[in-house]
Order: C-alpha cells, then structure tokens, then sequence
C-alpha cells in the first residue's frame, strides 16, 4: 500500500522529557497538542517523558521515572532499554540520540530549536557547557532519525543538511477572538519566566517605569511561576493558571509582549496572534519567523520596548490591523490542524507531505 492511499490508524511512541504535568517548557506543550489530535484522529499514541501523566489526555504514557542530577542525559540513556517495536512510528521531541540502530518503521526528529543559539546567549559556564554538549546531541539526533524537521527556517543555520520544515502549531478554535471578553483597561499580556532569556524581570521593569507612568490605569498580567511577590508598578503576576484560564488570558489582553532574548520558535506568540492580540517582541528566532519579520507584528530592541508598548496600547487601529493580520497569519501556517496533516504524511513516508 502506498504512503498516498495508506489510511489505517499509526501506533506511534512519542518521546518528550517534558510535559505540561511538570514543566512549563513550550515542547512538552506542543508534543501534547500533537498527541492529543492525533489520538482524536484515531491513531493509537503513547508518550514517554520523565514527567507525570498529564490529567484526563487522551493518549497513553508511559513514565521513564529518574531522581538526581543530569537527568536530561540519563533520560536519554533509559531510552535505549526500551522496546519500541510494537510501534509504527517513533517521533521524538529530544532525547533519541543513542538509538543507531533501527527500532521502528519510521524514525521522526523534531528540533524545536537550536542548543547551540541558546548557548550564545545563554549566561554561566556550566549553563553554556550544558547546552553545547545539547547541541552535539541535536547532530547526532539529526543522523539517528530516518527524517529530521525543524520547526523554522533559521534554525537551519546550524543544521545545514536538514531540509524539512514543520513549524509548531496551536488550535486555532480554541485560541480564538472573543471581543465581549477584552479588558477595559489597557493590558498586557506575559508568558514565560520572570529570569533568563524569557526576560520578564526586563519587561516587568520597562511596564512599571515607563508605560504605568503614561498609562496610569494600564496592566501587566503576567503568567510566571517564578516573580517575586511585589513585581512593580501595575504589574499582576497570574502565577501557574489552568489551560482554560490562560486562553481567557489571551482574550481579554490588548497586546501580547515576549522579549526573549532566544526562542527556537514561540507558540506563546502564535496563541496571542490566534487570539486576535498584537504581538510585541524582541527580534529572535522564533518571533522573526512568527511575524514574518515585524509584518505582522512589532519587533523592537529592549531600549525601545516601553515606547513601542504605549504606542500600541493608545492606537487602537493598528491593534485591529494587527490582529487580522497576526489570526490570518495562524490559519494559513501554524493552525495545529496542518501540522499534524505534515505530520501523518511523513509517518506515512511521503516525502512530498512539507
């Protein structure tokens, strides 16, 4: 049977350290997007991470358990111990980079970026040291894999031999506009973490001293774990919020800010475009690729971050250009729906399924 007639439900054995059960990290978000469609659409998918079962998914899980340090490696270590052959597919999210020898029909890599940019930016050695030798481990991935995608074109610098692209995606029905629902104050939306490259420490910063002082009545919702308790002036940290309520979150901003000194690609920015909400971002990777370089979207330097929020958060117009521009930039290229169509396609092995 062919790969174009082929249609019979796939077992397929997804591989993600992270899920939403126990870390915020974007990829085990993603990783349960994907099995959660593709289990709606009758294949059979099991998930094998270091985290706990996420709570009433739709697919199966499988709990590769570990304590102590360097987990991230040993997880991948554990990996090889496990007997994938009752499976059709094994598409990995990292960790697969010590399986040479063939295990399934069909072997599926997906970098969700690049351990090499990160370390660039990244700051302490030990930090840096620890995502080079990721990078490695991304090559040797690369080579493992029967098919290797990056999830955008940039990310190809430092993978040159990758050709294939599959971004990340979002469900565009339930990430959707809801007017009756938009704050009547001016509010800025956040997700991320309050240290690192996510950089809300910078953003709660540039809101308290430069955009509430302008904008007295104006908000900073931020969806963070880790602020401090008194964050600044007009700055409101949501904490960890359920699925449902950060789509509301979503709903009521008025603009979406993350400036990241280095995101791989940023679902975070395509649930504030699904949402009808203008995004605000440092120019990276990711948020490059997301707003097609600043068209459907701001793209600024820090210095320039507190204006460029004001500005946006007073022009009501362009707010409404943007988020007609950012909702039909999702339906034509991240809509969760066509990737996990890329996606069936290149489990079936057709190669012409981009």
């Amino acid at each position: 049977m062919s790969a174009a007639t082929d249609t019979r439900p796939l077992r397929i054995a997804m591989i993600s350290y992270y899920l939403p059960s126990g870390s915020k990290i974007g990829v085990g978000y993603q990783v349960h997007e994907l099995a959660t469609e593709l289990t709606r659409r009758g294949h059979h998918v099991d998930v094998f991470s270091d985290c706990p079962p996420v709570e009433g998914a739709s697919y199966g899980h499988r709990h590769i358990r570990l304590t102590g340090r360097l987990r991230t490696f040993r997880f991948a270590t554990e990996l090889r111990k496990v007997d994938f052959g009752s499976y059709d597919v094994l598409h990995a999210h990292g960790d697969d980079y010590w399986m040479w020898r063939r295990r399934v029909p069909r072997h599926i890599r997906t970098l969700h970026g690049s351990c090499f940019e990160e370390a660039i930016r990244i700051r302490g050695f030990v930090a840096r040291l620890r995502m080079v030798l990721l990078g490695f481990s991304e090559v040797l991935a690369s080579i493992v894999a029967d098919e290797t995608v990056v999830v955008s074109p940039a990310t190809r610098r430092w993978y040159p031999w990758v050709r294939r692209v599959i971004p990340n995606g979002v469900d565009a029905e339930r990430f959707t506009p809801v007017p009756g629902r938009r704050a009547t104050v001016p509010t800025v939306l956040f997700v991320g973490t309050w240290a690192n490259r996510k950089r809300g420490r910078a953003l709660a910063q540039v809101f308290s001293q430069q955009v509430a002082p302008v904008l007295p009545d104006a908000r900073l919702e931020m969806i963070c774990r880790d602020a401090p308790a008194e964050p600044g002036q007009g700055v409101h940290v949501l904490g960890e919020v359920s699925d449902a309520a950060m789509v509301e979150a979503y709903q009521r901003a008025w603009a979406f800010c993350l400036p990241s000194s280095y995101e791989g690609f940023g679902v975070p920015y395509v649930e504030a475009m699904a949402a009808g909400v203008p995004v605000v971002a440092t120019p990276n990777v990711g948020s490059r690729y997301v707003t097609r370089h600043g068209r459907d979207g701001r793209l600024v330097e820090m210095d320039d971050l507190g204006a460029a929020i004001v500005d946006l958060l007073r022009d009501e117009p362009e707010r409404d250009r943007l988020a007609r521009l950012g909702r039909h930039r999702v339906e034509e290229a991240f809509s969760l729906s066509r990737i996990v169509d890329a996606y069936e396609r290149l489990y079936r092995g057709n190669a012409d399924g981009r």
